[in-house]
């Protein structure tokens, strides 16, 4: 559990090291060649130039951002599954020897949490044989999988949208751009090249925030699936402890 901690510090870096893309990549695009005037745009004004499509994307990082970092925290090991937790429900599965589970069931209760309400589930079935606490067991760890799965959801649609928003905002301001320089008339070249150039801001703005974003959702997917294996595992040894109580009470 304690290697956990590395990867959790190195995504918490990540998500910092987005402003700081983001910083980078405006003070590029206010001067790309290097060899402008000597002012240079800052951040703020780069996005004001990006028009109203920025603050949907202003928003989309925001909201990235505390979700990552709530699912960071929620979807730490000992958050969902607690140290000791399979050890000391056996040992509580163990003070009950006719099988009722009601010690295992109040151990469950006060670690409230993914696995708690999974194997609780399985416990309260108990009387019903092997079979019910079975299928209930795995018809609670459905439901807890698919919540953690589905909390992931907002960080894909924003990684997903954020391209969209910033081709968008591309596109209408290559359209002002275009209208311009025909009211200005031809040979105003960087008339439509500043245009062009303040255009592609909002495509910058989606790429820079849904890159990372990305990285995220995958990461924490992979974490999920991660957990959901040890709970597999966790869920073995919760029936073998069962048999093997239902047995000691037969004897």
């Amino acid at each position: 559990m304690i290697h956990r901690r590395p990867k959790s510090i190195l995504l918490m870096s990540l998500l910092a090291g987005l402003f700081v893309v983001t910083a980078v990549m405006a003070q590029v695009a206010a001067d790309p060649a290097g060899d402008g005037p000597p002012e240079r745009e800052s951040m703020f004004a780069l996005m004001r130039k990006g028009g109203p499509v920025m603050v949907p994307l202003g928003i989309a990082s925001i909201v990235a951002l505390a979700l990552a970092i709530e699912r960071l925290l929620s979807l730490r090991q000992v958050k969902v599954i607690p140290t000791g937790f399979i050890l000391g429900l056996r040992e509580q599965i163990t003070l009950d020897p006719g099988g009722a589970g009601e010690h295992g069931i109040h151990f469950c209760e006060r670690h409230d949490g993914a696995v708690g309400r999974i194997f609780k589930a399985g416990l309260l079935k108990l009387h019903k044989g092997e079979e019910a606490v079975e299928k209930a067991v795995e018809d609670a760890g459905s439901r807890e999988v698919d919540k953690m799965k589905r909390s992931l959801r907002g960080l894909s649609v924003i990684a997903t949208v954020s391209p969209l928003l910033g081709l968008l905002g591309t596109v209408y301001g290559m359209i002002s751009a275009f209208q311009t320089a025909t009211a200005v008339g031809m040979g105003k070249a960087d008339v439509l090249a500043k245009g062009i150039y303040e255009a592609l801001v909002t495509t910058a703005a989606g790429l820079t925030i849904a890159i990372p974003v990305l990285l995220i959702f995958q990461y924490l997917n992979s974490r999920v699936d991660s957990l959901v294996d040890e709970i597999d595992e966790m869920g073995i040894e919760f029936m073998a402890s069962c048999v093997d109580n239902d047995k000691g009470s037969d004897a």
